[in-house]
């Protein structure tokens, strides 16, 4: 049993330090008044060469629910399509909408399975789960890439490569009971802040909103080189 746990161990740490090289800065904040969720747009191959620079990694799954994701582009695209036909079919089958826990519970019982199944390239996603209950409450899960679930009561970047300096300026600018419109000006610093350092992020923000008057998309800045003389 010991050796198993030690595997299981050795996993999980390969997949952190795997994920933390493919690039993407993702922000989730909790405000008194509903969640913000944000995210960069470049995707990179290997964290080295800048193939897209258009990527949405923020994405309304429904009408009650929001999916970033950081890690293996394929990876992340197939969690997108499991997670919205598995959601629909199981409120179909309960005659309820699913809540944002179990939603996020399913992404994380997915994840560990696939990367205990024998492969020749190891699954890796991280995913942060955004919505709204059918009772108004407002939620925010991070799901790690080896299955395990956490729900953020602060803040959050998962596992993206952007999330040593998005951390770093939440730890000294998050603070309790801010509202949606300063937790929206705080996910857009911090993905700018990321752009500049990490090289694996940039080229523009996705941010959306999280309340009770449901999900909508409050930013869209796409960024542009401006070169100048230097004398």
């Amino acid at each position: 049993m010991f050796q198993d746990i030690l595997e299981r161990y050795k996993m999980d740490e390969e997949l952190k330090k795997k994920i933390l090289t493919t690039g993407t800065s993702l922000v989730g904040i909790v405000c008194k008044d509903g969640v913000v969720m944000a995210g960069d747009r470049k995707t990179t191959l290997g964290g080295q060469i800048t193939m897209r620079k258009d990527t949405q990694k923020v994405v309304p799954i429904n009408d009650y629910l929001i999916i970033s994701g950081t890690g293996v582009a394929s990876d992340v695209e197939m969690l997108k399509k499991l997670i919205r036909a598995e959601l629909r079919l199981k409120e179909l089958r309960d005659k309820r909408r699913p809540t944002v826990k179990e939603a996020a519970n399913l992404l994380g019982m997915i994840a560990y399975k696939n990367i205990r199944q024998p492969a020749m390239i190891m699954f890796t996603a991280g995913l942060m789960v955004g919505g709204i209950n059918e009772d108004g409450s407002i939620e925010l899960y991070s799901v790690a890439p080896a299955g395990d679930v956490d729900k953020v009561v602060e803040y959050d970047a998962n596992l993206s490569s952007g999330m040593p300096y998005i951390l770093g300026l939440l730890e000294r600018q998050w603070k309790k009971n801010m509202t949606i419109d300063e937790g929206i000006e705080l996910a857009i610093e911090a993905i700018k802040a990321s752009s500049e350092r990490d090289t694996a992020s940039g080229f523009g923000i996705d941010v959306f909103a999280i309340t009770k008057d449901g999900i909508r998309q409050v930013a869209k800045q796409k960024a542009e080189a401006v070169y100048t003389e230097q004398n």
